[in-house]
Order: C-alpha cells, then sequence, then structure tokens
C-alpha cells in the first residue's frame, strides 16, 4: 500500500513539473484577440476639509471686551456687528480734539484779523517790516495748527468707530478666543501683532489639502474632476475641482508627497472644517478603438527570452531588429502576433494604458492577435524553478 502511495505521488510531481508539451504551452502564454476597451485610471489619496480664505477679526481699539455678537458656527453677513470696545478713552479723545479744533478756529481768526490790519499798516509805512513778517508768520502757523487739529478730530472720531467691528464679508464663525470682559491689544500699537477676536471663512466653497504620492503626482492636473467622500455622508459623494499643485513636498516616514488642493461647492454646508477623506482623483477616462495588455508587450531586451518560448528563430529575430525604431521604449514596442504561419514580430505605436491594457494607434489590425508571454524575471525563476523541483524529485 505505501509502495502505491509513492508511485501515485511521483507521477503527480512528474506531471507538475513539465509532462506533456500542451501543459508548457499553458503554462507559459496565452493569446488574446485586439478589442476595444474603456480605459480608466485614477489615484486615491487622503485629505482633509479646510477654508479656502479664513480671516482673523481684529479691532484696531484696544481695550475692555465690552459685547460680542456671534458665536462660533454662527453665519453673519457683511456689516454685521460682531464686538465693541470700551468706548471711553476714544470718546475722550473726541472731546479733546474736537476742543482744541474750535480753539485753532478762534485763534486763526484772530490771526487772520491781525494779518489784514498789519498788511494796512506796512503799506502805510507805519509798522516796520520785522513786525510785518511776525504778524504774517503768526497768521501761517495758525492756519497750520487749524489743519493739524483737523486732523486730529478726524482721526479721533475713526479711533471712536474701530471700537465697533463688524464683519468684513458674509461667512462662517469658525473660532472666538475671547471672551466678554477681557482687555485686548490693538494691532497698530507698537508691540504685538493684537489679539484675535474671532475668525471666520465663507463655507458655501470648501477645499480638500490631499497628500498625493511623487510617484503619481506628475499625473495631476488643474482642472481635473475629483470624487471626495467623508466618513460622515459615505452613501453621498462630492465632486470637486483640482485647483493647485503645492510644489513643496511634505515628507513623514521616508514618504514623500504633495498636498494637491481641491476645491468643492458646499452649498449645503455639509462638509465642515477638519472632516477627513477619501479622494479620488481621475486621471485617464477614455474610450479606444482597439487595445490588447500591457503584458503582450515586448521590447529588444527581452524579444528573445520571450521568443524561445514559442520557439522563433533567432535569426528571423535579428533581422526584425537590424534598424532602429524611432520612439522604441517610449511609444514604439514589439508585440508577437499569431497568424496561419506560426507567430510573427511587429512593431506598434501605443497611446494610453490604464496599466492593465493599452491603447493601440498603429501597427495591429481590430482582428489580429497577440501573444501574451511572461517578463524575463518570471520566466528565469520558473526555469531556475523547475530545475529545483526536477532535482529534488530524481528518480534516475
Amino acid at each position: 500500500m505505501h509502495t502505491k502511495k509513492l508511485l501515485i505521488f511521483s507521477i503527480f510531481i512528474i506531471s507538475a513539473c513539465g509532462g506533456g508539451e500542451q501543459k508548457k504551452e499553458t503554462q507559459f502564454y496565452k493569446k488574446q484577440q485586439t478589442v476595444p476597451q474603456t480605459l480608466e485610471v485614477s489615484i486615491e489619496a487622503s485629505g482633509v476639509i479646510e477654508a479656502i480664505s479664513a480671516v482673523e477679526i481684529k479691532s484696531k481699539a484696544s481695550g475692555e471686551v465690552l459685547f460680542l455678537g456671534a458665536e462660533v458656527g454662527d453665519f453673519v453677513t457683511r456689516g454685521s456687528m460682531l464686538a465693541q470696545i470700551d468706548q471711553r478713552t476714544a470718546n475722550n479723545i473726541v472731546d479733546q480734539t474736537k476742543s482744541d479744533l474750535e480753539a485753532s478756529k478762534v485763534r486763526l481768526s484772530n490771526a487772520e484779523s491781525q494779518f489784514d490790519r498789519g498788511k494796512e499798516l506796512h503799506a502805510n509805512a507805519s509798522i516796520s517790516d520785522k513786525d510785518f513778517e511776525d504778524i504774517k508768520e503768526n497768521y501761517a502757523q495758525a492756519k497750520s495748527t487749524l489743519v493739524r487739529n483737523e486732523v486730529s478730530y478726524e482721526n479721533a472720531k475713526i479711533s471712536l468707530d474701530d471700537t465697533i467691528v463688524k464683519s468684513p464679508i458674509d461667512g462662517t464663525i469658525i473660532s472666538r478666543p475671547v471672551e466678554v470682559g477681557q482687555v485686548i491689544s490693538s494691532p497698530t500699537s507698537a508691540f504685538g501683532e493684537g489679539s484675535i477676536l474671532m475668525t471666520m471663512a465663507d463655507l458655501s466653497k470648501v477645499r480638500v489639502r490631499a497628500l498625493v504620492d511623487e510617484i503619481d503626482v506628475g499625473k495631476v492636473s488643474i482642472g481635473q474632476s475629483v470624487s471626495i467622500k467623508v466618513a460622515a455622508y459615505r452613501d453621498k459623494e462630492f465632486i470637486g475641482t483640482v485647483s493647485k499643485i503645492e510644489p513643496r513636498a511634505y515628507v513623514q516616514q521616508n514618504v514623500t508627497t504633495f498636498p494637491v488642493l481641491i476645491d468643492i461647492d458646499n452649498d449645503d454646508n455639509l462638509l465642515l472644517i477638519g472632516m477627513n477623506t477619501d479622494v479620488v482623483i481621475e486621471v485617464l477616462n477614455k474610450d479606444v478603438a482597439m487595445s490588447i495588455p500591457t503584458m503582450s508587450l515586448r521590447t529588444r531586451k527581452d524579444i528573445y527570452t520571450a521568443t524561445s518560448i514559442i520557439n522563433i528563430d533567432k535569426a528571423e529575430i535579428d533581422e526584425f531588429l537590424k534598424d532602429k525604431v524611432r520612439g522604441e521604449n517610449f511609444n514604439r514596442f514589439i508585440v508577437i502576433k499569431d497568424s496561419k504561419q506560426g507567430p510573427n514580430l511587429s512593431w506598434v505605436k501605443v497611446g494610453v494604458s490604464d496599466l492593465v491594457n493599452v491603447e493601440i494607434i498603429e501597427g495591429l489590425n481590430s482582428d489580429d492577435i497577440v501573444y501574451i508571454l511572461p517578463s524575463k524575471s518570471l520566466f528565469d525563476y520558473q526555469e531556475r524553478f523547475k530545475q529545483r523541483v526536477n532535482a529534488t524529485f530524481s528518480f534516475g
């Protein structure tokens, strides 16, 4: 019984390692006819939703915050009151500059009267030239003082207006780091950048910052359509458009990626800042009239190994390869066609590819059949594996 099992096992091994010519052909290649096909290629990436532009709201006035007119998440329109700062100091400055302005008007009126009188006296030689020059100087200084006080008064009123903070855009409040009663500093002061009252953004249109691998970023271009999904709405697809490819790489754990910015309409306000997204960028979607598997393409480097499987004469290959072909290994490759006379070699011009199939532009007809052969490295590996198996189970 033991001898019978050993005999059956031996027959199985011999059969698997190459018993029969038909088995060998089935193992090493197959044939396929050219077919029309839709070639599609997409790039997958992950990203985070962010505002296209966020506006930091600051007050030009310093002081205590007396009122805040919006909370995080509120939608506000342009011109709406967002905050009020203590106005006491600003009101005092307005009153003071207004008083100075009134006084300068009186001084100018007096100086003007003195100038008119001095002019008449100087014409009658009743006063010296020096006295008349002093009168003219006082008149000019009075006019200058009036102008300075007018400017100071206008600036004081502007400072008073600055204590009321209004929304510069239509948008949503996305952060509010201060509270009523807090004392803030002005960005126009000598030190610091000023206190941020709120940050707001227009969320009717947002963007995804997706990190695309450096291998794929060359396939991405401005204006490409993008499919976006978020965990909160797994059954809903959002469509965006590539708006920018940032030139600086982002390296993490030796993986290099480039930020790709994708704009999305968010009229329903479903997409929120910080949501994680799955991004699919469509880089190819084309109907081609003729295609073949990419594994059927050969180069000068591996054509000899490939043809040895189907026994094409080496002299025939040498004759076929004697002339260089423009575009080799770029858009020109070799295919092995099947015919009534057996396999023969042909140059083809290829177009776009989805990495599995490739478009054929010229060199084949719609009814042609091509051989799909293993690569040289795979063929060599199969041969070495077969030799090891034969050596292990050798019975002679």
